[in-house]
């Protein structure tokens, strides 16, 4: 059960936090400013490329890679194909994962290497692939690790990874969260809001290819959103008016489907339910509208609906924890309309018994601040979730 005195308790909130995952929630401002900076000191804001490649592969290691390729391919209104490259191999074990280009692959084509890491050895090698086929190279991670010199080796440009002045690049991985055959968790994980370390730089190669709005006007107005957003979704500011504690409370002892309404607001739900997996070890499920109401709706009744007529009367509860219950989460790029999907699933929902949270940008935003308020918000909500006891550790 999720303790929520301790949701208005800064000091204990931090006294539980032992590795930094608020903190580095509420840093994600700072690292695209400087994100920003050493992407403009590799020299990417200078680029002035001969054309569009034909597709932009992308491939890495957390969850935040994913989130990444996704919102490239939302950001950029599908104006060019950006395929993720998943990796094989035992995952326990990074330095035996491994990763393949598409026999497509070749010299128009843009490969971009995104890791906290960057000790992995099938990045390199992948590297190796790529040069030999002819790819562009752009790889983000911590300098001086292999990663970086095998981008400089095969002539690509390599951008450092940024980071706050009192981190580490160790410090940049969080724990997951424990669970059966793994009482201390599994390996390290990207922490909260290091996506935007991997993605400022992607963004701004985006931005001279002529895909994505990214220039530092835009991406200074995306650092504003993050630190508005962080401020208000802090420890600081208390459960009444803080939505990322209000989303905590209500994820606690709920199966979240996150439905959402656009591209990016489908990135966001995607990286929500990593997320929550991964550092709260809680199950989550996805679907975009419409097709959602569909694909979950049998959830909406029966064992999940908080209705069930087949409940044992006498069973004892004492002992017992209580079962989830769906919650439906709807996830909007902006206000619904009188006749959206959003509108339709809000009314499903209430009919089935089923309860509601919805999250949604401020009035006007644009499409890189849309998806900077609801990431921050999902991120620091499973970081609440997992220090107040909600993450069933």
């Amino acid at each position: 059960m999720l303790d929520e005195t301790l949701l208005d308790a800064p000091d204990a909130l931090a006294g539980a936090d032992t590795h930094g995952l608020l903190r580095g929630a509420a840093a994600s401002g700072a690292r695209v400013r400087t994100a920003l900076r050493y992407a403009t000191e590799a020299g990417l804001t200078e680029l002035r490329p001969d054309g569009r490649p034909r597709a932009v592969l992308v491939a890495g290691t957390g969850p935040a890679v994913p989130c990444a390729a996704d919102l490239l391919g939302a950001l950029g209104s599908g104006a060019l194909p950006v395929t993720l490259i998943p990796p094989t191999g035992p995952l326990a074990d990074p330095g035996a994962l491994r990763w393949t280009l598409p026999g497509w692959a070749g010299p128009m084509d843009l490969l971009l290497l995104v890791t906290p890491d960057g000790h992995e050895g099938g990045l390199a090698l992948l590297v190796e692939q790529a040069y030999r086929r002819g790819c562009t190279v752009v790889s983000v991670g911590p300098p001086s690790a292999p990663l970086s010199e095998a981008t400089v080796q095969a002539r690509g440009l390599a951008v450092p990874l940024a980071r706050t002045p009192d981190e580490t690049y160790e410090g940049l991985r969080a724990p997951v969260a424990p669970g059966p055959g793994r009482p201390g968790g599994g390996p390290p994980v990207a922490a909260p809001g290091v996506l935007w370390a991997l993605l400022t730089p992607l963004l701004v190669l985006a931005d001279r290819l002529g895909l994505v709005a990214a220039g530092s006007g835009e991406l200074d107005a995306l650092a504003d959103r993050l630190d508005r957003t962080a401020e208000r979704c802090g420890p600081a500011a208390p459960t009444y008016g803080n939505p990322a504690k209000t989303l905590a409370a209500e994820f606690s002892d709920a199966l979240p489907l996150l439905w959402s309404e656009g591209p990016a607001a489908a990135a966001v739900a995607r990286h929500c339910a990593t997320t929550l997996a991964a550092l709260c070890g809680r199950p989550a499920l996805t679907a975009a509208l419409p097709e959602a109401m569909t694909l979950h709706g049998a959830l909406l009744a029966g064992a999940f609906s908080g209705t069930d007529d087949t409940e044992d009367f006498f069973r004892d509860r004492v002992e017992e924890p209580e079962p989830l219950q769906a919650r439906v989460v709807l996830l909007r790029e902006g206000p619904p309309a009188a006749d959206s999907a959003a509108v339709a699933a809000r009314d499903l929902a209430y009919a089935n018994g089923t309860q509601v949270s919805e999250l949604e940008p401020a009035e006007g935003s644009a499409p890189l601040e849309t998806a900077a308020e609801l990431l921050t918000t999902v991120d620091f909500a499973a970081v609440y979730l997992r220090l107040a006891g909600g993450g069933r550790r």
